[in-house]
């Protein structure tokens, strides 16, 4: 009489749902961990930063990593440490607000293009190859500075840079999803369009969304920092780790080496964080990925 082996497989099925996930995916569970620990410090960030971010205290200026100063202080002696816990603030709500502003708008356009067809479909891909026609930085870039720094403007670039790909990829979603035989059963039997768009055919598409969403993330964070870098971001006192990695950080570079450096690892680890969650999530959510 044989025994089957304990597979690794099957030994993952005994696991409780959570640690299994985490045993199946271990850099989703990593990213999710410093996505989970960035929300905790951008709403904490009162309670958590050591000093007020805008106090001046000019007898301590470019002030060394120290005890009292774990990330040292900048050229006005302001502390390192409470900026970059206030700029992800800054960077979390631009990220979140630009993406789901970005996917839900690209997502709309995606659906009536997928499902409409004819005419409508042929304007709205031409606007959408228009947009891709520009790299996503110089667009979002061309845009603030058309319109001028601020946080509203860098959300509005940066959610219309995000446009286009998530059009796309909805729409060959609804592609897929309106030859299905539930959906050509409800046409059939007499529902109206708009009832089949939104009851048959969203639905299926949430996965897509979703996916977009997540993998957009660290992207729309690095953008915010990139604009905030060339001065277009949110004004100066204001903390931005993109503003906080641009005039002082380069000025000071080998007197203050502190100054880029902490600011740059924070982008470095949130951005990794989110890319290594977008992953998870898609190879969870995408089929292709589960039979694989």
């Amino acid at each position: 009489m044989t025994f089957m082996s304990d597979t690794p497989a099957r030994r993952s099925l005994a696991l409780p749902p959570l640690v299994a996930a985490i045993v199946r995916k271990p850099l989703g569970a990593i990213g999710a961990v410093i996505v989970a620990l960035l929300i905790i410090v951008a709403i904490l960030a009162p309670l958590l930063a050591p000093f007020d971010p805008y106090e001046l205290d000019m007898a301590n200026t470019l002030a060394a990593p120290s005890m009292a100063h774990w990330m040292g202080t900048d050229e006005f002696g302001r502390d390192v440490l409470s900026r970059v816990i206030w700029g992800s603030r800054l960077s979390l709500f631009v990220g979140v607000l630009s993406v789901v502003l970005g996917t839900t708008v690209g997502a709309g356009i995606g659906l009536i293009s997928g499902f409409a067809g004819g005419w409508a479909d042929y304007v709205l891909q031409r606007l959408m190859d228009v947009l891709l026609a520009f790299p996503s930085l110089i667009l979002a870039l061309a845009l603030v500075a058309s319109l001028g720094p601020s946080t509203r403007n860098v959300v509005f670039a940066i959610a219309l840079v995000i446009v286009p790909n998530a059009a796309r990829v909805i729409r060959a979603s609804v592609l897929s999803v309106r030859e299905r035989p539930y959906v050509e059963a409800a046409q059939n039997l007499g529902l109206s369009r708009a009832r089949v768009l939104f009851v048959h055919v969203l639905p299926n598409c949430m996965a897509p969304y979703i996916i977009i969403a997540t993998a957009a993330l660290g992207s729309a964070i690095l953008s915010e920092a990139s604009l905030s870098f060339l001065g277009l971001g949110a004004p100066p006192p204001q903390p931005s780790w993109g503003g906080l990695l641009s005039a002082s950080a380069q000025r000071y570079m080998v007197q203050a080496p502190w100054l880029a450096i902490f600011p740059g690892l924070a982008i470095t680890l949130v951005v990794f964080g989110f890319n290594f969650l977008g992953d998870a999530v898609r190879d969870t959510l995408d089929p292709k990925s589960r039979r694989t």
